[in-house]
């Protein structure tokens, strides 16, 4: 904890004087679209300052990105290796100092600032075996010779991520785009370019990444329209909203980019009969209200047996009603700050509107600054806002059901299908697993669950699949595939 919040952090890893009102293309340098305050959440003040970039920052980044991109996949698979588990090592090293970052600069409690040096180190440590990974199967012919399909790096991979998880969002396709021979641009969210960015830089600046092959250009939607256009960028990988993914991905198809898209989520959790219900309300809060709901996988809706609905709203309620609000830097409170007003007032006026469309407000349902009470909503229908929208707050609206089939088709009712926690009996709870339409299910878990070698992705609004985690998705999302054929003589032809 620190006695002057507002002060600008310190340490010898950050090396702020460095980076200050910076981007970093060949070394740390001054941006054409001059520079951008970072503001921190929890106390309304200055945090520090980051280089602003523009789209001409952006074309000049992926003409140097491609000319570094060629040197760095020659490099031998060891030496892309080495890089990485340097990368990792950062993050392990220098996991208080970066904490610190994490929590001031995006309203978080120290777990989740743990979390998140943790994962990124753990990204790091992954990716270091990609070089080592085979790339490439040995396929039959008819024809006499030998026939194989053999994966290539992408070349220049744009990297948008946002700002609630702003690290791992950043650095689970930083990574392993770099160890399988990419070069990447790095566009974070300007509200939380250091977690989002600069740190990532760092790390790679101390583990011996070349010049060029990772550049770090925070901006706007100038910035990021830029790299579905830049004629250099092969792949575009997102993560954020999906109104702003679909625009990316139809940006991306007009230039005929491939694009990774992971967006919003309105996850389910299923409260089955005869679940223990002081666990399931723990389970509940926790996928709610973690991050002050600004998590992709957030419980946005809870889906209760009528058995148990009135013992379990009463259960979530007094849970909402006895956690702690303030700066969790300062207050080691477990619920802090909502990113901005704009996304506060957002969350306020889809409770409010949840009120007026029947809905009763258990708790919270109200603000201070930035802050916003934990909220629980009952009593609501299908047709109720709370119900239909990403909240992305610390909202909990909860809807009772009668018959496994109600369940299932609650669940799926959603355009979005990212995550789904199932709690209860799991013989019934596979029952429902096998027919809910979700990339994520959890059985006895909430909705909020994510590790570095695992796939992630969600179906319809939310994203274009799994394109993150695992060996798998992440050769599937940075390479190409090539057909090379190989004969001992130069074959014979008719002409």
């Amino acid at each position: 904890m620190s006695e002057n919040a507002s002060a600008e952090p310190r340490g010898d890893a950050m090396d702020v004087e460095r980076w200050r009102g910076k981007v970093y293309t060949d070394g740390w340098t001054v941006a054409a679209g001059g520079t951008i305050d970072v503001m921190e959440p929890g106390t309304l003040q200055k945090l520090t300052e980051v280089g602003l970039a523009n789209a001409d920052d952006v074309f000049a980044a992926a003409t140097r990105a491609a000319e570094a991109q060629r040197e760095w996949a020659a490099k031998k698979p060891a030496e892309r290796a080495a890089v990485l588990r340097a990368a990792g090592d950062f993050f392990v090293r220098n996991a208080e100092e970066l904490g610190e970052w994490v929590q001031r600069e995006t309203g978080a409690i120290a777990p989740k600032a743990g979390l998140e040096t943790l994962v990124a180190s753990n990204e790091c440590f992954d990716g270091a075996a990609l070089p080592h990974h085979p790339m490439g199967d040995v396929l039959t012919s008819d024809e006499d010779h030998w026939s194989f399909a053999r994966r290539l790096p992408s070349g220049v991979v744009g990297v948008i991520s946002p700002f609630n998880f702003p690290l791992i969002l950043s650095i689970r396709s930083v990574a392993p785009a770099l160890a399988l021979g990419n070069a990447v641009i790095l566009k974070p969210d300007p509200r939380t370019p250091v977690a989002g960015g600069v740190m990532i830089m760092r790390a790679f600046e101390e583990a011996g990444l070349p010049a060029g092959v990772l550049q770090l250009l925070p901006g706007g939607a100038d910035a990021g329209a830029a790299l579905t256009e830049a004629p250099e960028v092969n792949v575009v990988s997102f993560t954020g909203s999906t109104p702003a993914g679909r625009a990316v991905g139809e940006a991306c198809g007009r230039n005929l980019k491939r694009a990774h898209l992971e967006l919003g989520g309105n996850n389910a959790l299923v409260v089955l009969p005869g679940a223990d219900i002081a666990a399931a309300a723990s389970a509940g809060a926790f996928g709610s209200f973690l991050h002050q709901g600004q998590v992709c996988m957030t419980t946005g809706r809870h889906i209760v047996h009528e058995s148990v609905y009135d013992e379990y709203v009463a259960a979530l309620r007094e849970k909402a009603e006895h956690l702690p609000v303030g700066d969790p830097w300062t207050t080691l409170s477990p619920i802090g700050p909502i990113i901005d007003e704009k996304q506060r007032d957002r969350i306020d006026g889809i409770v409010q509107a949840a009120k007026a469309a029947g809905g009763t407000i258990e708790a919270g349902g109200s603000y201070e600054d930035l802050f916003y009470r934990p909220t629980v909503v009952s009593g609501i229908d299908t047709q109720n806002p709370a119900w239909s929208e990403e909240i992305f707050g610390p909202v909990a609206p909860v809807i009772k059901f009668s018959t496994l089939d109600e369940a299932v088709a609650l669940v799926n009712q959603s355009a979005y299908g990212l995550s789904v926690g199932i709690l209860g009996n799991v013989g019934e709870a596979m029952k429902v697993a096998d027919r809910v339409r979700s990339g994520k299910v959890h059985i006895n878990e909430q909705t909020v669950s994510d590790e570095s070698n695992a796939p992630f992705g969600g179906f319809g609004d939310s994203g274009t699949g799994s394109r993150f985690g695992g060996y798998t998705a992440n050769i599937e999302a940075f390479t190409e595939v090539q057909w090379l054929t190989v004969r001992s003589d130069i074959a014979p032809y008719p002409f």
